[in-house]
């Protein structure tokens, strides 16, 4: 089975976490470190000969001039991450829309060639922003990664569908949609497989919940980082302990997990994932219609 990597591309400072005590207006006074830290991520998928889905934040593309094009021509996929990195519901569908456009003109301008492949950020697509869907499907977006079917103080629909599917929009359109993965345990799903909870869970366990993904459910996992988060010695915010919890808790191990996570499993770009398994299920549905 076949799973799909992803990054998104954002600094230490503009994380969610941080929010409260950082405000984008000053985002510029502190040390980038995003570029750095992605070629890092370059060097160790190419040594594997692994490609993924890079989630490029506009913000970032515009000041790091070079990086897009250096990740795309690694042979990777390139999608957009939005431009300001604020959560969808803290704006209305104008704010939602003038962000998605100026990312999406930044990267084709810098590629030549079209993104269609969208994450929100910190998965802000929620029960009272799923108007967002069909702004995406305007902006001809064909790929999202917004929706957790978690319960999250920040994020979360913990009813939406596990796995890869179609959602459907207004228009009459629709619109491919790759969740995060989790397992359903009791009736509840748990996050397993990126960000904090790839830090914080043993490695064996992260690896265990994919096997099960994969051989008992027969579905790809999906697995989401941060260049941030191969980064230790990064500064430190002085935020709320949950906050620095969140960020910091087992930088050092990350690398050295992932590694591991890339020897053990198979990995290719989220749209190459979605695709073969969207056209799995067309045709389990096809056979079934037939019996």
């Amino acid at each position: 089975m076949v799973n799909a990597l992803t990054f998104d591309i954002e600094d230490y400072y503009q994380v969610q976490a941080f929010a409260d005590v950082i405000r984008p207006a000053d985002w510029c006074r502190y040390p980038m470190r995003v570029e750095k830290n992605t070629h890092r991520l370059l060097e160790i998928l190419a040594r594997r000969k692994v490609r993924a889905t890079f989630f490029v934040l506009g913000w970032v593309a515009q000041r790091c001039s070079t990086l897009v094009r250096t990740i795309f021509d690694a042979g990777h996929e390139i999608g957009s991450h939005g431009y300001g990195h604020q959560m969808i519901g803290h704006g209305d569908a104008k704010n939602f829309r003038d962000d998605i456009i100026r990312a999406k003109a930044i990267l084709e301008d810098q590629l030549g060639v079209a993104v269609t492949s969208y994450r929100a950020p910190s998965y802000s697509i929620t029960s009272n922003t799923l108007w967002a869907l069909e702004i995406l499907g305007e902006a001809g977006f064909e790929c999202d990664s917004s929706i957790y079917p978690v319960i999250h103080d920040h994020y979360g629909i913990p009813g939406a569908p596990r796995f890869p599917h179609y959602e459907s929009l207004p228009d009459g359109g629709r619109i491919a949609e790759f969740p995060p993965s989790t397992l359903r345990v009791g009736g509840v799903n748990f996050p397993v497989a990126g960000g904090g909870y790839f830090r914080l869970l043993p490695y064996r366990m992260t690896a265990w919940a994919i096997r099960r993904i994969n051989e008992r459910e027969a579905q790809p996992a999906m697995v989401y980082l941060h260049p941030w988060e191969f980064d230790p010695d990064q500064p430190r915010v002085a935020a709320c302990w949950r906050s620095r919890f969140r960020h910091y808790q087992n930088l050092r191990s990350t690398e050295g997990k992932f590694i591991r996570l890339l020897d053990h499993f198979s990995w290719a770009p989220m749209s190459e994932v979605l695709s073969t398994s969207l056209k799995s299920a067309h045709f389990r549905d096809e056979v079934g219609d037939g019996v």
